[in-house]
């Protein structure tokens, strides 16, 4: 049975799906006024290995996340750079999905955008008017908080001790205050300025609250009430909470049944914010870090708690997951060149290792999508194989073993979206390696797998002529292009990390 915390109740409940085997699951995606920061990419990234570890698990999952494409801080962007609020939406949103695919996230099953959306939305601001959940004041639509009895319950807090600072006020709209009839109200509808985006409504023209999109879309999509809402903890209140509100209040039913949150992440333990000069964009990161270790590094923490980013941090991550990559070559390797000798490996207890692995991961993720708890598992096995492989040749008697256990491992790091198990020969070699051959060995030819082989045939006869001289030029020309040679008793067996 998995267990999910969910936010609304503050405690760990049995999930269970609305519609058996299957899941609708609902997270809010950006407000494209600019590059996505690492503090997104977090809960874009813990969101993306929840829904394949589901998926894995057997469920079928419809994944909706919005893009918000209109909005104040687009508008301000566009008025700064003298474009049009569509322009910058667009740019922004192109770059928003560059950056996801580049990290290995999943698209969604359907991406909606806001402004594709209004009708719905006008509906939905229509119905909480007739309701009496909301009022027109000269254009605007604003939601009658203290109407909803219910409101706080997702937060946790308490009504009479709410004080105003709402989006629309944060945005620096204070002449919006004035038209409510309570300073916790929050417009759903906002009524046109010169030179904005607007559509027209039964209020005059217009666009919707920022609220209002998350509301509409995923009832759209997923119907009520559906499964999983997630997002940053940053939502909580007030978006979640309102959105929460202002659903259950216009439809009298419920909205999502379970609410899930990623925790903040932090620079080097300390809030990252642009006053800080700690501000890091992800394609910045991404300059510098490979994908598969920052999702690494992200995995390494449980999706709720606070993360800590640093450079200490991504190295640690980078060497955990050469770990593993290195051991699934080495059992390529040892698998590839296994010999009809006795074993050398205790093949009933590591067997045992192996499908007990898998249980414990799947037990682990069971539990709230501990993603750290089943690293722990992976890597228990993986220290286990490196302990009994050594430089052993192995037995074919062992072959069976070694291929479950090769199979598991490249098959729950793929859940967490980490491929370990790329093939050495899809590996693009660099052309530089040619130019060495070609020095080292008269190599002729312009292959750069050829030439990395002429290399170790080279290696291999001048250490057997004792030319340790060559020999060595070899490997550390080797080395300088971000070759490691490993000798081993079935021969040498080299590796490449691009530089």
């Amino acid at each position: 049975m998995i267990e999910v915390y969910n936010t609304q109740t503050h405690a760990k409940e049995d999930f269970h799906a609305a519609k058996l085997g299957e899941i609708g699951m609902y997270v809010c995606g950006p407000t494209v006024y600019n590059y996505i920061h690492i503090g997104n990419a977090r809960t874009f990234i813990c969101f993306d290995t929840i829904r394949r570890y589901l998926q894995w698990r057997g469920f079928k999952v419809k994944f909706v996340q919005n893009i918000t494409d209109v909005d104040d801080k687009i508008i301000n962007r566009a008025n700064e750079e003298g474009r049009s609020a569509a322009e910058v939406a667009r740019e922004y949103t192109e770059a928003f999905i560059a950056d996801m695919h580049a990290m290995g996230v999943l698209d969604p099953d359907v991406r909606p955008k806001a402004t594709e959306e209004i009708p719905e939305m006008i509906d939905l601001v229509q119905r909480l008017v007739e309701t009496g959940h909301a009022y027109e004041a000269q254009g605007d639509v604003y939601f009658s908080v203290r109407s909803f009895p219910e409101y706080g319950a997702l937060s946790h807090r308490d009504i009479d001790e709410l004080e105003s600072g709402h989006r629309d006020l944060r945005a620096g709209d204070a002449d919006l205050e004035g038209r409510k009839r309570d300073p916790l109200d929050f417009a759903v509808w906002k009524a046109a300025k010169p030179g904005e985006p607007a559509w027209e409504s039964p209020w005059g023209m217009g666009r919707p609250g920022w609220h209002i999109e998350c509301s509409a879309m995923s009832r759209k999509y997923l119907g009520l009430p559906f499964d999983i809402h997630g997002g940053g903890a940053d939502l909580i209140f007030p978006h979640h909470e309102n959105e929460c509100a202002q659903a259950q209040a216009a439809w009298d039913q419920g909205f999502a049944n379970y609410w899930l949150h990623s925790g903040m992440l932090q620079i080097n333990s300390e809030k990252m914010s642009k006053s800080l000069g700690n501000f890091l964009l992800l394609r910045d990161v991404l300059k510098t870090a490979k994908p598969e270790v920052l999702r690494m590094l992200m995995l390494q923490t449980h999706y709720r708690s606070p993360l800590d980013f640093s450079e200490e941090r991504l190295d640690e991550a980078s060497a955990a997951l050469d770990r593993i990559v290195n051991l699934v070559r080495r059992l390529r390797w040892a698998i590839e060149n296994a010999q009809d000798i006795p074993s050398p490996l205790q093949t009933k207890p590591l067997m045992k290792l192996t499908k007990g692995t898998r249980n414990d991961f799947i037990f682990a993720m069971d539990d709230d999508f501990n993603s750290a708890g089943a690293l722990g598992c992976v890597f228990n096995l993986v220290g286990e194989l490196n302990s009994q492989l050594g430089d052993k040749t192995v037995s074919i008697s062992d072959v069976p073993t070694l291929r479950a256990s090769y199979a598991v491992i490249v098959e729950l790091m793929s859940v967490f979206g980490i491929m370990v198990d790329e093939d050495d020969e899809s590996v693009d070699y660099p052309q530089e390696v040619v130019a060495l051959s070609r020095e080292l060995t008269g190599y002729k030819g312009g292959s750069p797998r050829q030439a990395v082989d002429m290399l170790l045939g080279c290696r291999e006869d001048a250490r057997k002529e004792k030319n340790y001289e060559l020999a060595d030029q070899v490997r550390d020309g080797l080395a300088e292009l971000g070759f490691t040679i490993e000798d081993t008793a079935q021969g040498a067996r080299v590796s490449y990390q691009k530089k």
